[in-house]
């Protein structure tokens, strides 16, 4: 007979090897990073980069803003649309194979990139977003 997991840590798939920790920073430093949460209005490929998704964000500022993320491969892009993400609204801006992106979605993975690419294994990529309906715009703290 086969026990059941009586609390969800019980379940939890284990933690991902070959991910290697960060040095420490102090508080202040990561108090600098402005998390907010958006809204994906508009998913493409990049028209330029393979494992790129060309993502058209409403972040509540009345603006639009454009990011590139790696997640193509991962998710279909009309599957995105609509979608509440978590983002690092305060990147400086920079060109991604030829497109603006402004800022970084977050997401969870079970393997490092070089590490899956190195084993051939194939990378788990998930978004991380509210759970629950809220402003794009909103502070994540």
């Amino acid at each position: 007979m086969s026990q059941v997991p009586t609390s969800p840590a019980a379940a939890a798939p284990t933690a991902p090897t070959g991910a290697s920790a960060k040095p420490i920073i102090p508080f202040d430093k990561f108090a600098e990073v402005d998390f907010r949460v958006a809204r994906i209005v508009q998913a493409e490929n990049h028209p330029s980069a393979d494992k790129l998704l060309k993502l058209q964000l409403d972040d509540g500022s009345g603006t639009p803003r454009q990011i590139c993320a790696g997640i193509r491969g991962h998710y279909d892009p009309s599957s995105l649309v609509g979608r509440l993400i978590i983002i690092v609204a305060n990147l400086e801006p920079r060109k991604i194979r030829g497109e603006e992106s402004r800022g970084m979605l977050l997401a969870a993975s079970d393997l490092p990139r070089d590490a899956a690419a190195a084993a051939g294994a194939e990378r788990k990529v998930i978004l991380l977003r509210p759970d629950a309906d809220i402003a794009p715009g909103s502070i994540v703290s």
